[in-house]
């Protein structure tokens, strides 16, 4: 596999777990990197041996010897970075979600296909064994015609900062523009849109919360204007549904995992509490109902003893290093990300509005919130 050129834009705690995850894959040559906090670049260069530090992201693109660029800013930011890159002829890695507004990530989403170059968007859960077991499972026809399904994301009390971790650019619209369904939900409802093969959204309805207590001057010094939980229906051509609840933080001790049930079988992934129970897969045989354990751990060994390249979905830095190489074909991040933007954003509006909202109405109404840096 040839080495590929790759420099991060924004080395905080997500950029330095790119860096983590790209010593960890190997293959990749780490050429630069870029943040506006050159004492903390400069640090960070010299912990991971990387020869170039930059505060200045377009210098950065003038260099032709990058092959790609891996964006690890917060959510505001993402658009002007990536369209730019992507203008510079560098492919782009981008954290999640894939920007601050669905007309952002349009944008990007149109400048990859305009310039011909590969954008990837960080959603971990398609690469979970959970995931690869109910994506099987469906392509098999073992699940019947798809009808529902639910996304569910828990925290009992997990909101950034406030709770005791991460900076206040997580909980302020200026920088972040949503709260737990733009954090946590992109990863939840991303999965379920990538099983349900992409359906087109029609209508959704939906209601955000901000109501448990936080501390006085945690609440004063991150200014938290976003969601600790988000609630939503969503409609999709052909009759397809998906309700969704995403929580920061609610006084429950856990949700039951995400499902999709069809005409013939259902699948529950694992939950996300304490005791989280395995993903199991229910169907009914010889008019008997059974309720089954799906073994993942031979799963994945059989698959990796099979396929050369089943590595290159054990992660989303790894899919990408194959991508890059032409290994493997780039699944549909950018395009999962987008739909999911247009679910949440709807969330948001329909919230705002108190009524359910089209998809054209929430494509209509979607404004910029990049910040140029």
């Amino acid at each position: 596999m040839e080495r590929k050129r790759i420099a991060v834009i924004g080395v905080g705690q997500i950029g330095k777990h790119h860096l983590d995850e790209y010593k960890r894959i190997g293959g990749v040559d780490i050429i630069a990197v870029c943040d506006l906090n050159e004492t903390e670049a400069r640090r960070v260069a010299e912990q991971y041996a990387v020869p170039h530090v930059y505060t200045d992201f377009r210098e950065l693109l003038k260099r032709d010897d990058i092959d790609a660029v891996d964006v690890c800013l917060h959510n505001n930011f993402h658009a002007p970075v990536t369209i730019e890159a992507l203008q510079a002829g560098k492919h782009v890695y981008c954290e999640k979600p894939l920007a601050g507004s669905y007309c952002d990530g349009a944008a990007m989403v149109e400048a990859a296909k305009e310039t011909g170059r590969m954008l990837h968007i960080q959603l971990a859960t398609l690469y979970q064994s959970e995931t690869k077991a109910a994506k099987t499972l469906i392509d098999g026809g073992k699940l019947g015609k798809l009808y529902h399904a639910r996304s569910t994301g828990f925290r009992r009390r997990g909101r950034p900062y406030v709770d005791g971790y991460g900076t206040p650019a997580f909980t302020r619209k200026e920088t972040a523009s949503g709260g737990a369904l733009y954090d946590m939900g992109v990863y939840h409802i991303a999965r379920l849109l990538y099983l349900l093969q992409l359906p087109q959204v029609t209508r959704i309805s939906g209601q955000t919360y901000q109501e448990m207590e936080m501390l006085a001057d945690r609440r004063a010094t991150s200014q938290f204007d976003v969601e600790e939980l988000g609630i939503g229906l969503v409609k999709f051509e052909g009759g397809l549904t998906m309700d969704i609840i995403e929580a920061w933080a609610v006084q429950l001790d856990g949700f039951e995992g995400s499902s999709i049930v069809g005409s013939e079988g259902g699948i529950r992934l694992p939950s996300q509490h304490q005791d989280a129970l395995p993903m199991t897969y229910h169907f009914t045989t010889c008019d008997i109902d059974m309720d089954t354990v799906i073994h993942l751990a031979a799963m994945e060994k059989r698959r990796h003893l099979l396929n050369e390249h089943e590595w290159a979905y054990d992660s989303s830095q790894g899919h990408w290093i194959a991508a890059l190489n032409g290994l493997v074909p780039l699944l549909p991040t950018a395009e999962l990300a987008l739909q999911t933007m247009l679910i949440s954003e709807g969330i948001y509006m329909s919230s705002t509005l108190g009524r359910e909202v089209t998809a054209d109405e929430i494509i209509a109404a979607s404004v910029s919130t990049a910040i140029r840096l």
